[in-house]
């Protein structure tokens, strides 16, 4: 076994690797680039080496610095992780000539699989079902319209170096096919490092499962059940569990087969993944379900905790052993299913903001309790802690919090008490979304493909579970609770409005879903308090509250007891309740008297990034929708429109300049 590894990767994952090596007594070496200097993996690590800029092309994917670390730290071997280097065939060959060990597959399994194209050639030489597609090496785009319109839409247009969700666009008629190539190609170089693309028929009503796969060193190789990863958005996985609902012993078999023959036609070793796309003809009829080789991903997964909740393994532990020379721990017919796990992937974005990444501080960042990097009921992994920073530098993920059950019921059930047990201030995150899938009937009842999101949009977007009339009632009272907690000797240090005569009232007032809204507290003679919300959805009663903890139990008149936990981020109060979590801000009318209505014609960065192009110039006329720039961040491209009809007066920015968050980048007339 090795002495020392270095792990070639940044946050969650380099701290997931650490924690195996640590509880196998091998030594750990960090790298990090200048924006993770105080990063959490850099601590999880006995050593740490840094690497260069905070860009990715400027530290994690120099692998010739990674190298020397190993060599000026005294390595045996390095651990990739996920992303980066993980997939890199000329990495891993650079691994062995500098006398170390990649812990993965032989690089001549990941050139053969790394590429879509030719791991679909391979796959069809070796009788794998394939969808209809053009995997081909000419790529002149008028071939590339020709075979899309012979294929038949919608189509999906792949990077065939891709991975992750990116350089990946679906084209629904003829006419939007050009326009969607030249996005995705420059997704794709830019990701990659080359626009090379495929051409699939995009299926109707698709699952996404994957297989578990791990090979050894002396030609043994098993698989460790499926994952069901169809929950996607942006063709990025958001929640994924095993086993996958539905999946019938007969087609188990069947895909864990053809994934193991897949990863023997290219002598894998260590752990990978098998893709499959899985058409069904009903959500009810898992016999019909078919499936299709995707593609293999010659790499652990983001989602390999729910493998390891269901078979009681640690894949980390079996990646080093097997790396080391040893063979697979466990046959095929010793794998056994223990239950039901389910992963959700913590964000920081905006869901209803088309998913919009987002960065900030992680001012508050409470966790349910939990394990961490080891199976447990409720598990969190993550590379952040509270007060750390989510940069526009790296992949937007915040934690991956998995949780595990004797049946799927009781694991959704665990997972949304989680999920409302990790509060988060100080960015936007999906958390609240992700209740609202869990909790959504499509999920609950494994109605599963991977247009989920799009087809319940009515019910996951935009939503609010809490409503005006706790979140003021709760404001009001952790207000007074507060006020009262500094209350001393000295009678003007009290808040509760007494006075000689007459009742004495106080106002508060809010924003609430961009509206002001007002309410009127009344100091009752006998102690008590009365709230009275005004305006539309007018409401009043005598708000009583009680100290629980860190938080408070909250009830206004006939209206049910709530729970809730307030945390203050400004004038904004972030409010956490069982039921949900909402903000509300609470104004003092003299702070903001004079303030000015917001300039209009205005058209911002809605993050920071890098401009990649503008559809427009100085002078051109544009309607409402028209896509005015492309910017790029968290290594996806957004599209900016405008608002409304106008005329283009000015570009401020020109392609390639880096931007901040809202920064005006063009003015419309």
């Amino acid at each position: 076994m090795f002495k020392k590894i270095l792990i070639a990767n940044r946050g969650e994952i380099a701290c997931r690797v650490a924690a195996t090596a640590r509880r196998m007594g091998i030594q750990t070496v960090a790298v990090y680039s200048d924006a993770d200097a105080g990063a959490k993996h850099v601590q999880a690590c006995d050593e740490a080496v840094h690497v260069g800029g905070s860009a990715p092309k400027d530290s994690y994917l120099r692998w010739e610095r990674i190298l020397q670390a190993a060599k000026d730290t005294g390595a045996e071997a390095v651990h990739p992780g996920y992303g980066f280097l993980s997939e890199n065939d000329d990495f891993a060959k650079a691994c062995a000539a500098a006398g170390l060990v990649f812990i993965g597959p032989p690089a001549s399994a990941i050139l053969a699989m790394g590429l879509k194209a030719e791991s679909k050639r391979l796959m069809e030489q070796a009788g794998v079902p394939l969808v209809p597609g053009y995997h081909g090496a000419d790529q002149d785009p008028a071939l590339l319209q020709r075979e899309a319109d012979r294929i038949g839409y919608p189509a999906l247009i792949k990077a065939s170096a891709g991975g992750g969700g990116k350089g990946m666009r679906v084209v629904e008629k003829s006419e939007d096919f050009a326009a969607a190539l030249a996005s995705c190609q420059r997704e794709a170089i830019n990701s990659f490092g080359s626009d090379a693309v495929l051409i699939e028929k995009y299926v109707q009503r698709p699952r996404h499962i994957e297989i578990q796969v791990f090979g050894d060193t002396q030609g043994n190789c098993v698989y460790l059940f499926e994952r069901d990863c169809s929950v996607q958005r942006r063709h990025q996985k958001v929640l994924e569990e095993a086993p996958a609902p539905g999946m019938t012993e007969a087609l188990r078999a069947q895909m864990g087969a053809a994934a193991v023959a897949a990863a023997k036609a290219v002598n894998y070793v260590g752990a990978g993944t098998v893709e499959f796309i899985v058409e069904q003809t009903a959500y009810d009829q898992p016999e019909s379900m078919k499936f299709y080789f995707m593609e293999m991903n010659t790499r652990l997964q983001v989602e390999h905790p729910v493998t390891e909740a269901i078979t009681g393994l640690d894949l980390v532990e079996w990646q080093l052993r097997v790396a080391s020379g040893e063979p697979l721990p466990l046959r095929q017919d010793q794998l056994r299913i223990q239950g039901h796990a389910i992963e959700a992937r913590i964000c920081a974005e905006n869901p209803d903001n088309n998913f919009l990444p987002a960065t900030g501080t992680l001012q508050v960042y409470r966790k349910p309790q939990a394990t961490s990097f080891e199976r447990g009921t409720v598990r969190v992994d993550d590379g952040v802690r509270e007060a750390d920073t989510i940069s526009p530098f790296y992949d937007s993920m915040v934690a991956k919090l998995i949780v595990h059950g004797d049946t799927r019921e009781q694991a959704l059930a665990r997972l949304d008490t989680a999920l409302a047990q990790t509060h988060i201030v100080g960015l936007n995150t999906n958390v609240q979304f992700l209740r609202h899938v869990v909790r959504s009937d499509a999920f609950a009842t494994a109605k599963l493909d991977t247009a989920l999101i799009q087809r319940e949009a009515a019910v996951l977007f935009q939503q609010e579970t809490v409503g005006l009339p706790v979140a003021v009632a709760a404001v009001v009272a952790h207000t007074l609770h507060a006020e009262k907690a500094l209350q001393g000797a000295d009678p003007f240090s009290r808040r509760d409005g007494w006075q000689s005569h007459g009742l004495a009232q106080r106002r508060f007032e809010f924003v609430w879903q961009d509206q002001p809204r007002s309410a009127r507290l009344n100091y009752l003679h006998d102690g008590a308090v009365s709230l009275s919300l005004e305006g539309d959805g007018a409401a009043s009663g005598v708000l009583t509250f009680a100290a629980d903890g860190a938080g408070l139990w909250v009830q206004w008149g006939s209206a049910p007891r709530v729970f809730s936990q307030l945390d203050w981020q400004g004038e904004t109060a972030h409010l956490f309740t069982p039921q949900g979590a909402t903000r509300i801000t609470v104004l003092d009318p003299l702070a903001h008297a004079g303030e000015a209505a917001q300039e209009g014609g205005r058209l911002t960065a809605p993050m920071p990034g890098k401009v990649v192009s503008f559809a427009v110039k100085a002078g051109d006329k544009v309607k409402a929708g028209q896509p005015l720039a492309v910017m790029e961040a968290m290594k996806m491209e957004h599209t900016i429109s405008a608002p409304k009809d106008g005329v283009v007066a000015e570009l401020l920015y020109a392609p390639g300049d880096q931007v901040a968050d809202g920064a005006e980048l063009l003015k419309l007339g």
